[in-house]
């Protein structure tokens, strides 16, 4: 495979609720909302969908959403695990069903009421004796207990190792915000903040402050997958999934890996590895990255993880506003999930698909390459989407 031929896969269809903090309605509503503006989106009837997928931690089911559109025959679907590692797991799903001829058009979603109805930043109490919920338990005792002081603990590490500092988180932070702010999408419209803001912020787990921390937010998003025969007889420039990857390291632990021998949460090099060999590209050749930003300091070592600088370095390539619009690399340009929603990672795609079809809020000029990643710190994921 290369950049020439891609995967045989293309995205056609890209839709999505509003992003609030209190939606209404049903999750089940939120996500036929957005399938169905995706679906109108590529120009194709709700009945012609025969495949899914999605991730975990989302509630719901592939069959109800089947039924309720009126599709008339489901021949794949699939479920990926490992929570927002797992954001671009149902483009490579999707990819490979529909490369392999075994659907013809396939739906990715994720809806979620994660402010209204649930909150993924409280303190977890395992109640079901599951080998990872035993394991949860044990650092929970040790006041380990929340994402952000499991990944507070991470970030230590970094900043032992590299020398990078709070006044670097912040940068990230507020470009996020500054991003969001000229997104009319983002619940952080018209919103900036300025780094006085960011240390005036109260300290959530040290190192993490308030404002390094993702929204928690209610919404929905979904992408139609098919193949490139088909999507170049649509009415969108077809975005082709030019390469898709998985991949964790030995000895790993979701949002710890105390037992690994170094705990800076890199896990994107083995996805990083598998994208740039696929596709047949190099990080030069990525016009913007979307980088999954569930804390804002794990932008730092994605950055070296995925080869735009060496370990240690991305505190300098952040500096003078080069992951800004218009630097040599934007990050997150819609706002991130600090800045425009947190619908665990599959916005970021929306977003990737907006840069190349030339339609995004802050547009970059000449897009032709997008990285989008999953979670660090977790079993992650990665694709690379771009024109032919």
């Amino acid at each position: 495979m290369n950049a020439a031929t891609g995967s045989g896969a293309a995205i056609v269809g890209y839709g999505a609720t509003e992003f609030s903090k209190c939606s209404g309605r049903s999750e089940l509503q939120l996500a036929l909302e957005a399938i169905l503006a995706a679906l109108e989106d590529a120009g194709i009837d709700a009945a012609e969908v025969d495949g899914f997928a999605t991730y975990t931690m989302d509630n719901n089911s592939e069959h109800e959403i089947f039924q309720l559109l009126g599709s008339h025959e489901m021949r794949f679907y699939a479920r990926t695990t490992g929570g927002g590692g797992a954001a671009c797991g149902p483009l490579q799903q999707a990819m490979l069903a529909v490369s392999a001829g075994m659907a013809e058009t396939v739906v990715c979603y994720r809806a979620m009421n994660e402010r209204s109805e649930y909150r993924f930043g409280v303190p977890m109490s395992p109640s079901v004796p599951t080998s990872a919920n035993l394991l949860f338990a044990f650092l929970g005792a040790q006041g380990l207990r929340t994402p952000a002081a499991l990944i507070a603990m991470s970030m230590r590490r970094y900043m032992h190792q590299t020398g990078a500092t709070e006044e670097d988180f912040a940068t990230i932070a507020v470009a996020a915000r500054k991003h969001a702010a000229t997104n009319p999408n983002a619940f952080f419209y018209g919103k900036p903040i300025t780094r006085e803001d960011y240390f005036r912020a109260p300290m959530i787990a040290d190192p993490l402050r308030l404002l390094d921390c993702c929204q928690e937010s209610d919404g929905a998003v979904a992408i139609v997958v098919t193949s490139a025969a088909r999507a170049a007889r649509l009415r969108n420039k077809p975005v082709r999934i030019k390469a898709a990857a998985q991949g964790l390291p030995k000895n790993s632990f979701g949002l710890g890996s105390y037992w690994r021998e170094d705990i800076v949460p890199r896990e994107g090099a083995i996805v990083a590895r598998q994208l740039y060999s696929q596709a047949g590209l190099t990080p030069k050749d990525i016009d913007v990255a979307i980088l999954y930003d569930h804390f804002a300091p794990t932008v730092l070592p994605s950055l070296e993880a995925y080869g735009f600088c060496e370990p240690g370095e991305a505190r300098e390539f952040i500096k003078n506003g080069n992951i800004e619009v218009g630097g040599d690399l934007p990050v997150n340009p819609h706002g991130g999930l600090l800045a425009e929603a947190y619908i665990h990672g599959l916005n970021g795609i929306g977003e990737a698909v907006r840069q190349l079809r030339g339609t995004a809020a802050n547009q970059q000029p000449g897009v032709e390459n997008v990285l989008v990643t999953g979670a660090s710190g977790v079993p992650t994921s990665g694709v690379i989407l771009g024109l032919d």
